[in-house]
């Protein structure tokens, strides 16, 4: 397996300003798997319930994702309710049930632990501590937190970012996280704990990448139709880790490349609502769509 990940997998209820949908397809790990699937060969890590369709299943496999990591048990599967208003950036939770994900505990299958590329999506920092004392030597570990986790297992989730190469959050999460308000200061903190890569996903204003020699910005890219933005971390996410286990390379140029992949997977996703656009979305739209970001930079 070249691209492993663990994460959630849910059933969304989500309503928008645009509109809305109940039991959808969600969670960390759907998002970023099918992202990702665009550009490698993808197995998937988590828990799904007895009350999840089968429908859902076939789509993921039509898309040529792993499923042997992912385990049904006998309750429901993880549901999250949300609304987002105003510009989209944020999400208020209604309601959140883990169900069968409260007791997760990601098992490797055999076939998956040489996987050279591992990426940690937003789960508890013990759980991703057990992910990487189960792999075998992968070239890339990518991770990915959330505010709950900063200030509830700070201890436990800088022993996981001491063990990774990248470390991917959203611009609140790094002030959080290094207690600095200054971007650039916030980098330097945060790599003094492990990783020397972080990119910093700024919702509709773009992503920054930082690397020990340079800082890389990437626009958002400017769309007429924006429906829903639940899952568009996990997509960027999966888009960038995604291409760099396509080339395996992680050179500074393959680096920017990947953000914006991300970014262009990302702007897909919330053109509809769940997974919609991305059951449609072919590779020549995607590569005509990263030619677009070029020229958005170019002058």
């Amino acid at each position: 397996m070249n691209l492993l990940v663990v994460g959630s997998v849910a059933l969304d209820s989500v309503e928008t300003p645009y509109g809305m949908v109940d039991n959808a397809l969600g969670g960390s790990a759907v998002y970023f798997s099918v992202s990702a699937s665009y550009f490698t060969d993808v197995g998937v890590v988590a828990v799904i319930g007895l009350d999840f369709p089968e429908d859902h299943l076939n789509f993921l496999k039509s898309k040529r994702i792993d499923l042997r990591g992912l385990k049904r048990e006998s309750g429901l599967t993880f549901h999250w309710k949300g609304r987002y208003s105003g510009d989209l950036n944020e999400a208020e939770t209604i309601d959140t049930k883990l169900n069968v994900f409260e007791d997760f505990r990601p098992y490797i299958p055999e076939e998956y632990r040489e996987s050279s590329f591992v990426f940690l999506a937003n789960i508890d920092p013990e759980l991703q501590l057990n992910v990487l004392e189960q792999v075998k030597r992968p070239k890339l570990t990518i991770c990915d937190t959330m505010n709950f986790w900063i200030e509830g297992k700070l201890e436990q989730l800088k022993e996981i970012i001491k063990r990774v190469d990248i470390l991917i959050i959203n611009e609140g999460e790094v002030r959080q996280l290094s207690r600095e308000t200054n971007l650039i200061k916030a980098y330097q903190k945060i790599s003094s704990y492990g990783p020397k890569i972080l990119v910093v996903k700024q919702g509709s204003y773009g992503a920054l990448l930082f690397t020990p020699s340079s800082v890389f910005s990437a626009p958002a890219y400017p769309l007429e139709e924006l429906s829903d933005p639940t899952g568009a971390g996990d997509c960027f996410a999966g888009g960038f880790v995604g291409y760099l286990a396509k080339s395996q390379d992680t050179t500074e140029d393959k680096l920017r490349k990947a953000v914006i992949y991300g970014s262009v997977m990302a702007s897909f996703n919330v053109e509809d609502f769940s997974l919609g656009r991305l059951k449609t979305l072919t590779i020549d739209e995607i590569e005509k769509r990263f030619e677009s970001f070029k020229k958005l930079t170019q002058f």
